[in-house]
């Protein structure tokens, strides 16, 4: 799949089969992750990869009882071991840097034939307590990986006339 097809195909998936994701398959997608850009090329990222199903049933309850994350058949829990560095921005680098490896960890699954749904409806403090994460890191996100079991119709997006400013904020 080429990719402006995949970032047009990608969707959340919330619904996914019972085929279980191929360990070199999820290694594509992990690498996807690895490579992505960083602040200071810190590569602040970990990922926990949580397959057991005893496991994903307790990140249901962590994740206020959203029961398709306990049915997908991989869940990455995705941190930052950067929780406190701050870009000369103001931005925190940690979200942000995760926030991009998640990115293209699902648009290499989406050109892999695989769903994804980012879920940041979760009590980080029960994901550390259940995976033993260390306090100084941080859980950004969920993401849950999978075949995906439907095949949702595209969300509506705003046309890029209303986002696009040239030179000046309001500028069109």
């Amino acid at each position: 799949m080429e990719l402006f097809d995949a970032i047009a195909a990608r969707r959340s998936i919330r619904q996914y089969s019972d085929r279980p994701v191929e360990q070199d398959v999820l290694k594509q997608v992990l690498e996807a992750g690895r490579l992505a850009p960083s602040a200071k090329n810190i590569q602040d990222w970990r990922f926990i990869v949580v397959r057991d199903i005893e496991t994903r049933a307790q990140l249901v309850e962590a994740a206020a009882g959203q029961a398709f994350v306990g049915r997908a058949p991989v869940v990455i829990v995705c941190c930052s071991t950067a929780s406190t560095y701050k870009m000369r921005c103001g931005q925190p680098a940690g979200t942000i840097d995760v926030a991009i490896a998640i990115d293209h960890m699902t648009l290499a699954a989406t050109a892999l034939g695989l769903g994804t749904c980012w879920v940041g409806a979760f009590y980080a403090d029960c994901v550390h307590k259940l995976l033993d994460i260390p306090a100084d890191a941080m859980v950004v996100e969920l993401l849950t990986l999978g075949y995906p079991a439907e095949d949702p119709a595209a969300r509506p997006r705003l046309p890029l006339e209303e986002l696009v400013y040239t030179e000046r904020w309001g500028n069109r």
